[in-house]
């Protein structure tokens, strides 16, 4: 995020937003607010970073993306 009211800038995030509402907020029913906090980050820090797998990434998850690269980056020092 941005430039204020430049909704270009601000594609990527909207674009995230969307997914976590359609894969997870839509489709659950929370009763505290505790509940869906606990949830959303078990989302975020067991299925979307470490399973989900993400087309511009190659179709791999973002932690297999950045264990690749990090493996990638050691070999060419």
């Amino acid at each position: 995020m941005s430039r204020k009211g430049n909704c270009y800038d601000n594609a990527v995030v909207e674009s995230w937003h969307r997914t976590l509402k359609v894969e997870l907020v839509w489709r659950t029913k929370y009763q505290t607010r505790e509940q869906a906090r606990a949830s959303v980050f078990k989302y975020i820090a067991v299925f979307y970073n470490q399973k989900r797998r993400h087309s511009s990434l190659g179709y791999l998850s973002p932690a297999q993306f950045e264990r690749q690269h990090a493996e990638k980056r050691a070999a060419d020092t």
